[in-house]
């Protein structure tokens, strides 16, 4: 379980092939505090490590993972926004995150605001996915690339949401662009109410 609250970005320092699943070695401040099995979130994906040495860790992403989120398009050098799962004893200052990407997204507008900058997401809209509780309302959560966020102006198969300048300097948004993907994980509790509605 995270919270969306980035701890940093790590930096892919190496990638393997391993018939459908990919390896990536990642370098961030923490791999020191790490322990094999821990779970840690990759751009919103949570990732198990199975190895840590020499200053960086190793987890694995496998098909079914590569298929639902942007892990694949990665390359050595990347910035991979970080969390570690929530403490229990801490606040929650995200809202609830479990690290299951849901479907990518991809950037097609970028506006400033005064200092901060819009952004606008574009998903793929299905209407039965809909019906699952897979959409946007304004002013919901919905965690993109792993950082916790609040939805404005949401349409069928758009949303945007506002990035301050911390965020924008201390995530990967700063490298977003027109034409990014990233990785989209929608409010669990409006997925819990979807089936509730749907089982009456």
């Amino acid at each position: 379980m995270f919270s969306g609250i980035i701890e940093e970005f790590a930096t892919v320092v190496a990638i393997k092939h391993d018939k459908d699943n990919i390896d990536f070695t990642l370098k961030c401040s923490f791999v020191d505090e790490l322990g094999i099995d821990q779970s840690v979130a990759h751009n919103g994906v949570c990732l198990t490590v199975v190895e840590i040495k020499d200053g960086t860790y190793t987890v694995t992403a496998m098909r079914e993972t590569l298929d639902r989120s942007n892990l694949g398009l990665l390359k050595v050098g990347d910035k991979v926004n970080v969390e570690r799962s929530m403490v229990m004893n801490g606040r929650l200052d995200g809202h609830i995150v479990q690290g299951h990407v849901d479907m990518t997204a991809e950037c097609v507008a970028m506006e400033d605001a005064d200092g901060s900058t819009y952004f606008t997401f574009r998903y793929p809209y299905d209407k039965e996915m809909a019906r699952r509780g897979y959409f946007t309302v304004d002013k919901g959560s919905v965690t993109v690339n792993g950082v916790s966020l609040t939805v404005c102006n949401p349409t069928e198969d758009t949303f945007q949401v506002a990035i301050i300048p911390y965020t924008f300097e201390h995530t990967n948004f700063c490298d977003i662009r027109i034409g990014s993907r990233v990785n989209l994980e929608f409010d669990i509790l409006g997925k819990y109410i979807a089936r509730l509605q749907s089982l009456q």
